[in-house]
């Protein structure tokens, strides 16, 4: 059995394209209500491993740069997507946790999203079959996500583009953190006695 090698166009077409496809959308009259949205979907940013790794996160102060970081990256894999005639894998790029669990409340955005597209002419792309590894987190400095970035919108903002290694090791921290009040295996197992009185004091 062998194995096809993913080839995906070079970083400097990628970032035209890119830049291309972000001034479209923004430029799409439905941008603002993409926008808005979003901001009242923060009420369901309740995830243990994404934003949590984020110092000091803030589900209303970190949205606007969050939305902002995540517009570029999806406008990064519509161009992969595009100039590879549609291939999937290739445009399914690695990102950065919290960019990546962003793009979720995007996604959710699901028939505004596909008139954006529609009026646009790009596709969004977004399949977790795709990604690679799981629980996302491969991200790191330097790689073809980030020196695509870096050519169409300029520096990354660290905040947010954490890399594998300081992922992880966060992770490291919220493991120990959240097996206390019984949530292990990343929060694929909970076991909190939930039947218990609560007495607020």
């Amino acid at each position: 059995m062998t194995t096809a090698t993913l080839v995906r166009p070079a970083p400097e077409k990628v970032a035209e394209r890119a830049r291309e496809i972000h001034r479209t959308m923004q430029a799409d009259p439905e941008f603002g209500r993409l926008w808005d949205t979003c901001a009242k979907y923060s009420s369901d940013w309740t995830d243990c491993y994404g934003y949590t790794i984020i110092p000091e996160y803030d589900a209303t102060a970190d949205a606007p740069a969050l939305f902002k970081e995540t517009t570029r990256a999806m406008a990064l894999k519509s161009a992969v997507f595009d100039l590879t005639d549609g291939n999937e894998r290739a445009a399914e790029l690695r990102l950065p946790v919290p960019v990546d669990v962003m793009s979720h409340a995007l996604t959710a955005q699901f028939t505004l999203l596909c008139r954006m597209q529609e009026r646009g002419g790009f596709r969004f792309v977004h399949m977790t079959d795709m990604e690679d590894g799981a629980g996302g987190g491969l991200w790191d400095h330097g790689d073809y996500t980030h020196q695509s970035y870096r050519l169409a919108f300029g520096p990354v903002n660290d905040r947010y583009w954490i890399g594998a290694a300081e992922t992880e090791r966060r992770r490291r921290v919220l493991d120990g953190v959240f097996s206390r009040i019984g949530v292990t295996e990343r929060a694929k197992r909970v076991s909190i006695p939930l039947g218990v009185d609560v007495t607020t004091r």
